[in-house]
């Protein structure tokens, strides 16, 4: 029961959306999840603020996870992220903040797990 969250603040084609999805479907992987039950979120166009000036290109990426995943595992999650940003959107790792978030309790189709 994943869910990755991006706001970026540059414009984002839908092929480019589909590649983050194909490559993002893949990394979850890293923290055990399976790409079957992944739900993605982008927003482009966002503005984004760092140390109080614009960002030109820059990402926030909140992960959510049924669960939770160790601290090896979230480090390699980061890495390939800023990796797929980078490689897919330009968006170099300085400008990609990523937050987790473990979630004990979680809905889908109609009950609990």
């Amino acid at each position: 029961m994943p869910f990755i969250d991006s706001k970026i603040s540059i414009p984002v084609s839908r092929e480019k959306r589909e590649n983050l999805k194909a490559d993002l479907g893949r990394a979850i992987s890293i923290v055990n999840k399976p790409e079957g039950f992944l739900m993605l979120g982008f927003e482009d166009n966002y503005d984004l603020y760092m140390g109080g000036k614009k960002l030109d290109k820059g990402a926030f990426v909140s992960v959510k996870l049924f669960g939770s995943a160790s601290a090896r595992e979230y480090n390699a999650m980061t890495a390939e992220i800023c990796r797929i940003f980078k490689e897919r959107l330009g968006i170099p790792g300085s400008a990609v903040y990523i937050t987790y978030q473990g979630i004990n309790d979680w809905g889908w189709d109609g009950k609990n797990f």
